[in-house]
């Protein structure tokens, strides 16, 4: 590994760029500032834009007409370290150990998109140029559904004009395993606040005489599945299309198997919709999730409360085809009709982002599936990714253009949790990869300028698989 570059994901790695938490506002603008910096430094024109929320940089080669453009993004945002107490080292002291970096953003996004500026400053150090037009565009606010970045790239579409978006924000199958993710799933969130009385209440004195907020909030988030996992809200299949045969026998073919999850979640077991494996269930069902319940007393020993109010986070996950609104508004009408007699419910949507597809058969695909190859040795699995980058569609309602995800984190990266990491040698890797994609985009034919469809063409892809 050089040093160099691992110097500079150190440095990197030290913000502690919290997007969620106003407190590290200026840690974010810092970090963006440090970017920009690197970016000049690497021979590219870089700017640090602000924004209403956190400042988004965009740096670039210059521009040659006769060249394609790539355009790489990316985020310097990352999630809140919490629980600190499970960290074996300070999520923002990076520490080498085994051949990884622990830190919060190692994989989440920090290690990936410095590869890819490392990549393109080593190509412009050895040759002067590039093989196609490279764009960087890294935003401060992915962490917290992106806000402000579609308003950016409408104001900024012309100058950010691109043939294909490369986004190495996702998960390999194996480790060391090269993949294409060609889905995501998109997300929508929902919080309830359930409230009963106007205060606490001692639960001898006034239990069984007036509803138990928390209690309804249990019964409320039970409501959502049944016993085997699938969610009951009317309507939530409506838009479902089905797994078409070269996508489960891509599922099958990759090398990550229900046994492999199993030993990285430490489940006791899994679980999920019946009639599809694991690692469908993951990029091809749609869930709904219950991200935090609470309510009462939470302190040690005994406390006998009947809690004034209670309160409970949902996301749900959805694949192509379903419109995160119209998945809100079913879902509120369920928890409404659910909602006991007694208490009031009151329901606040949050970030929404819709379902991806990119066609991974297409011109701009199969040069991925090549640089990959080129890199790691062996065919690039093929993967619907599990987790959500909401900016994927106004990516190509705004500038046009598809996004490709080759991966470069490891499936065991711990990202969102304590003890996050990024294997050294998958940074390695990175940077020799995006040499890798640059020449390869630049045999891709001038006129292709990416898949656009909003609904997997499920027919074109298996034709051409």
């Amino acid at each position: 590994m050089n040093d160099d570059a691992l110097g500079l994901l150190l440095k990197f790695l030290r913000f502690p760029s919290i997007s969620a938490q106003s407190a590290h506002a200026g840690d974010l603008r810092h970090c963006a500032g440090w970017l920009g910096t690197l970016l000049q430094s690497c021979g590219l024109h870089a700017e640090v834009h602000p924004t209403a929320g956190h400042p988004i940089v965009v740096a670039r080669t210059p521009p040659d007409p006769a060249k394609r453009t790539i355009l790489f993004y990316g985020h310097y945002d990352v999630q809140p370290p919490d629980p600190l107490e499970l960290w074996e080292t300070p999520p923002f002291e990076p520490a080498v150990r085994d051949g990884r970096i622990y830190a919060r953003g190692a994989s989440d996004n920090k290690g990936q998109i410095l590869a890819h500026i490392l990549g393109v400053r080593d190509t412009l150090a050895e040759t002067g140029t590039t093989p196609v037009n490279v764009i960087f565009l890294i935003e401060g606010e992915e962490e917290v559904g992106s806000e402000n970045l579609a308003p950016f790239l409408l104001a900024h579409r012309d100058e950010l004009a691109c043939d294909v978006i490369c986004i190495s924000d996702n998960g390999m199958v194996a480790d060391f395993h090269p993949t294409l993710s060609y889905a995501m799933r998109g997300i929508a969130a929902l919080e309830g606040v359930v409230r009963g009385p106007a205060v606490d209440l001692h639960s001898g004195v006034y239990g069984g005489a007036v509803m138990n907020p928390a209690t309804a909030a249990a019964r409320l988030v039970a409501s959502l599945h049944d016993a085997d996992g699938r969610v009951l809200i009317p309507g939530f299949y409506d838009d479902v299309q089905p797994l078409a045969d070269w996508e489960r026998a891509a599922a099958a073919a990759n090398p990550i198997t229900d046994a492999d999850l199993l030993a990285q979640t430490g489940a006791p077991a899994l679980f999920g919709e019946a009639g599809y494996s694991a690692v469908e269930r993951i990029g091809a069902r749609p869930t709904a999730e219950v991200n935090g319940l609470g309510g009462g007393y939470q302190g040690e020993g005994s406390k006998t409360v009947l809690p004034a109010q209670a309160f409970f986070k949902l996301t749900f996950r959805l694949v192509p085809a379903m419109d995160p609104a119209k998945i809100l508004a079913a879902a509120e009408a369920h928890l409404r009709a659910h909602c006991p007699p007694g208490v009031t419910l009151e329901l606040t949507p949050g970030h929404a982002g819709a379902p991806y597809f990119s066609d991974p058969t297409s011109p701009d695909g199969l040069a991925a599936q090549r640089a990959l190859e080129r890199v790691f040795g062996a065919p690039a699995a093929l993967y619907r990714e599990g987790g959500s980058i909401p900016i994927l569609t106004a990516f190509r309602e705004i500038l046009g253009a598809s996004a490709l995800l080759p991966a470069l984190a490891s499936p065991d990266c711990a990202a969102h949790s304590p003890n996050e990491n990024f294997p050294l040698g998958n940074f390695e890797a990175g940077i020799a990869l995006n040499r890798a994609l640059l020449e390869e985009f630049a045999r891709v034919p001038p006129d292709f300028h990416g898949y656009r469809g909003d609904v997997p063409d499920f027919t074109r892809a298996a034709r051409t698989a």
